[in-house]
Parts: structure tokens; sequence; C-alpha cells
């Protein structure tokens, strides 16, 4: 059976519509009676299907009781562009992780490339942590709140799933924190990297150049809908879906499954950095 296709921004306009209607008890029946509506309505708009007009989407809100920052923010959404991408510009790490979240959890497989940092999924909470305080965007009284999200993000592991790795070894020599913060995300990775279902490989220094010079990025593959690609900025994300720019990023990790380290190799290369 082909994929559909579902935009990012439809997924997550429609979650937000769910979790609203949820919020009050109500079934989506009653919340369509009530609104005059035909059930049918309702039920495109939880999965982002669209078919109402932006009045109708904010008379649901209201009806919901929806707060005002979410119910901007599922306004926004509904406006959004649908076709090859979405760009979004948060007001912080917490917006850009809402929606990087909802996405892992529906993912089948997910392909990290991580050039400079060890990969948000594998880190520790004190590595995490010196991370977060170091980003320009992040103020000290959201360092705490940030990092139970990144760390909330790890509940996705399970055998159910395919998760792959690669890192750059300047991201394992990267200095963060303390030796002691240090030696423990070395040897959370070499604990991590033992699972069937998770693969941890590094890309060597003693290569040079190569094919993921342009910067990290991850790769969601999903059972019912198409892959995308996710790039993360200081203040902003983007979800790449158009054919186009999946095949150039599935490109760039065929590449680097040829210049990485084997799974055993690079286990061996993780210790002796913890020598």
């Amino acid at each position: 059976m082909p994929k559909r296709f579902s935009s990012v921004v439809g997924r997550s306009f429609g979650d937000g519509i769910r979790d609203a209607i949820r919020s009050t008890g109500m079934t989506q029946r009653r919340i369509a009676e009530l609104l005059g509506w035909e059930e049918a309505k309702v039920s495109d708009l939880v999965r982002g299907k669209g078919g109402a007009t932006e009045v109708e989407v904010a008379m649901l809100l209201g009806l919901c009781r929806v707060e005002a920052e979410e119910a901007r923010r599922l306004l926004a959404l509904y406006r959004e562009t649908r076709e090859n991408a979405y760009l979004q510009l948060a007001n912080g790490v917490p917006d850009q992780l809402r929606t990087l979240i909802s996405q892992e959890r529906l993912a089948d497989e997910i392909v990290a490339w991580a050039m400079n940092l060890v990969p948000g999924l594998l880190q520790t909470p004190d590595y995490s942590t010196e991370v977060v305080r170091a980003a320009a965007t992040v103020t000290p009284d959201q360092v705490e709140q940030i990092v139970a999200a990144k760390m909330g993000r790890r509940a996705i592991f399970h055998r159910s799933r395919e998760f792959v790795f690669f890192v750059h070894e300047q991201a394992l020599r990267l200095h963060v924190g303390s030796p002691e913060v240090m030696a423990e995300q070395l040897h959370h990775l070499l604990r991590m990297s033992v699972r069937p279902y998770v693969s941890i490989r590094i890309v060597p220094l003693s290569i040079g150049v190569h094919a993921g010079l342009a910067g990290s990025f991850t790769k969601l593959a999903f059972e019912k809908f198409e892959p995308v690609v996710y790039l993360e900025s200081h203040n902003s994300s983007l979800f790449l879906e158009d054919k186009v720019s999946i095949a150039v990023y599935d490109k760039v990790l065929k590449d680097l499954a040829v210049q990485a380290l084997g799974e055993e190799q690079s286990r061996e290369l993780i210790t002796s950095l913890l020598a």
C-alpha cells in the first residue's frame, strides 16, 4: 500500500485539535453537534486534512476553551503552507522540541547525523545540561525545562523502532562539562550501542573531508507517511518533505555509511577515548 501524504504541519495541527477536544471530556460527535457540523468535519480537522475555515477553527477552539497562546499556535499552523516544508520560528528551544517530539513518536526509523555534538537522543542529563546552558537563546530559568524535554525524548527507544546514528569523531572529542561528564557520556554511548535496534557509527577524523560537511540533520521515516528531514538552528527548525530534498539527504546518509567505521570499530574508538 503506498504511503499517503501527510505533512508535519497537518499532523501537528491535528494533534493540537485532538488535545483540545480531549481536554473538554466531550466526544468529537458532541463537539460537532454543538457547532452544528457533521462529525466528519471534526474528524478531518483532527487528522490534519482541513475542511474548515479559519473562523470555524476559531469557533472550535473557543468552544474547547483553549488558552490564548495555544489558540494562536494552532491558528498559525492552520495558515501555514503544507506543500514542501515547514519552517518553525520558535521562541526558544521548548517550542522547537514540541513538534520534533511528536514526529519522533510516530517514526519507525530515525537516522541522525551529528557533526559537532553527541546526538540529542543519546545525550546524558549532565551533558545535555551543559549544552543547553551554552545556547545563546536560552535563559537560565529555561535550562531545567529544556533538559527535561530532551530527556523525555529518550522514551521512544524500543525494539519496535530502528535507530542509526552517524557521529563525527570531533563530537566525541569536544569537551562538554567536566571530565566526569564526558566519561559518563561516552560510557552511555557504549551502553546504547549494544542494543540490537541501535546502531552507532563514528566518522573518524582521519578521513578528512566527508559527505556531512553541510551540517547535522535527522531523517524520520514512517510506516504510513512520507519521510521527513529535520534541521535545527538557534531559534528555528525546518522540516523538509519534498522528494528532491529527501533524495539529497538520502545520498548524504549513503555516503556516510561508506565513510563511517563499523559498529565494533566505533565501540573500540569510543573506548580508546576513555583510556
